[in-house]
């Protein structure tokens, strides 16, 4: 299982040297992506907040989404783009964080298969990816989303 501090380092440091902020929307990651942020030492330089977006409840009152976006179908890289530059935006950051997917070990509701996520990373640079990871295993799912997203935002950074 991966280590939470050795995910989220160099983004952290990346970010501390950049001098800029954070904002995560997660949904099937269910907070590992924020906690990889937060197990280093004076991550309130970079990391502002976010959310576990789990529900079209939690679209509509964790991250104010309008009405007719609400019922958009989740789990695609344009609703992650959407999530990424909502948190952004609500919470004031330089960058925005999202990602929405099916862990396991079945799919989601809208067809996708376990171990498909899409993420995204909005802020000087924006970009979006979809991951299939082809297993069912819930929790290691949830591991392979982080570091994907961790990823994604190490790219996003060093591009930026």
């Amino acid at each position: 299982m991966p280590n939470l501090t050795s995910l989220g380092r160099t983004v952290g440091e990346l970010l501390k040297e950049r001098n800029e902020t954070v904002a995560v929307a997660e949904s099937s990651t269910g907070g590992l992506i924020s906690a990889a942020l937060l197990s280093l030492p004076g991550a309130s330089a970079y990391f502002v907040g976010g959310g576990v977006i789990y529900t079209r409840h939690a679209r509509a009152g964790l991250l104010m989404m309008p009405a007719d976006q609400v019922t958009v179908r989740g789990s695609t890289e344009s609703y992650a783009l959407d999530c990424a530059r909502l948190i952004r935006d609500r919470l004031g950051t330089t960058w925005g964080l999202a990602e929405s997917g099916a862990t396991g070990p079945t799919g989601n509701r809208y067809g996708d298969a376990a171990g498909h996520s899409c993420m995204a990373i909005v802020g000087p640079v924006e970009k979006a990816l979809t991951i299939e990871t082809g297993q069912p295993d819930r929790e290691a799912n949830m591991w392979a989303f982080t570091e994907a997203a961790l990823g994604l935002l190490e790219q996003a950074l060093r591009k930026g």
